[in-house]
């Protein structure tokens, strides 16, 4: 099927998009044990600028936020200069890019921290076996919880990556909310189990998120900033019985504010917690005006649904553009997808499962 309502143009704010197709976040692992973004980065970023968007790999926002194995930064200003690459080589292909930011929170384990507990909203483990760590396979940790001055230092590290984003000439922010990450677990109420300003509450659990996307709107502008939820996830332990409620107040909540757009984790490709009816685009468009950006799963054909039904106004793709660089000329065309990526190659030092995968025009070349 050839895509068409996919491949028309969108604004977000000031922002003139070429087409409605996004490249989703995918955490990657390239960036090395300093977390700089290099060369082979920006090559891979460049292949896939035709997408009306990209949004890079979650980025972390502090040392205290690190919980993946060679994943970018974006607090330091080796950062800087290493994604001002990246965001250079988008732009000579006429594409545009945001940045997400990224706090780990209990998904991270001590030896990401010389030795010090990852922190959290309460002290409460994650319920999964084993987490990869630079010691290798081991089990989680149990958190410790957060005082109230330290999610203070959180929200204002939130607002210094976010400047930093913009000093590498990102054209905006999208603030990692989703798949069981800190400002997630903050929302969640089997995590969040404080009893302060932060906590109990459906609107005290949303404090963190609102700050943190106030501050970023600070420096940003809010058609500037976005922000990532995943109500239906099971990642990271996750999935509470009120989440119909807690998301969907959310979602009216960020409606507030005029951002580039709410990027929703709808499908159930990673896995459905089942404690109730799962939230729909169609649903979160009653009660979140601005841009829609569906996500999890999607087919062009899914895709071009949704657009079409006005249910989304962006669709991001993951897996489908890891393989394919070109993605947004095979939809455009109706041509065949590459094989999906072994997930062993996902999340590994090298060039090897990164930059190697051929576009359609290349695969034939080579064919003739």
């Amino acid at each position: 099927m050839k895509a068409k309502a996919l491949l028309q143009p969108f604004s977000i704010g000031k922002l003139d998009l070429k087409n409605r197709i996004v490249m989703a976040p995918m955490t990657r692992g390239r960036a090395g044990g300093k977390h700089i973004p290099n060369d082979i980065m920006a090559e891979y970023y460049s292949k896939r600028a035709d997408a009306g968007l990209i949004i890079t790999e979650a980025t972390f926002v502090s040392e205290q936020a690190i919980g993946w194995i060679d994943a970018g930064a974006i607090y330091l200003p080796a950062h800087v200069e290493g994604w001002k690459k990246v965001v250079d080589s988008v732009h000579k292909q006429d594409g545009a890019i945001f940045c997400q930011l990224w706090h780990c929170g209990r998904a991270s384990h001590s030896s990401f921290h010389n030795g010090e507990l990852p922190v959290a909203p309460s002290a409460v483990k994650i319920n999964l076996p084993t987490i990869h760590t630079p010691i290798g396979k081991v089990p989680y940790e149990t958190p410790r919880a957060l005082d109230f001055n330290e999610i203070k230092q959180v929200v204002a590290d939130y607002k210094f990556a976010a400047k930093l984003a913009k000093d590498a000439g990102f054209d905006g922010v999208e603030l990692h909310s989703a798949n069981g990450y800190l400002l997630d677990q903050f929302l969640q109420s089997k995590i969040n189990l404080r009893s302060d300003e932060y906590g109990g509450s459906i609107e005290k659990r949303y404090r963190l998120l609102k700050e943190v996307t106030e501050a970023a709107v600070e420096v940003w502008g809010a058609d500037h900033v976005a922000v990532r939820l995943s109500p239906n996830g099971v990642y990271n332990d996750t999935g509470s019985p009120d989440f119909r409620e807690t998301f969907l107040y959310v979602a009216e909540e960020l409606n507030k504010l005029p951002l580039a757009y709410l990027h929703l984790v709808d499908g159930l490709a990673f896995g459905f917690h089942n404690l109730g009816e799962p939230i729909t685009l169609k649903e979160a468009r009653t009660v979140f005006k601005r841009p829609l950006m569906g996500n999890c799963g999607y087919t062009v054909e899914s895709g071009e649904k949704a657009i079409e039904a006005g249910d989304a106004d962006l669709i991001a793709y993951g897996r489908p553009f890891i393989s394919n660089p070109d993605l947004v000329d095979r939809f455009a065309n109706d041509w065949p997808l590459n094989p999906d990526a072994d997930p062993k190659v996902w999340s590994v030092p090298g060039a090897s499962g990164y930059r190697d995968f051929p576009t359609h025009r290349e695969f034939a070349e080579v064919q003739n």
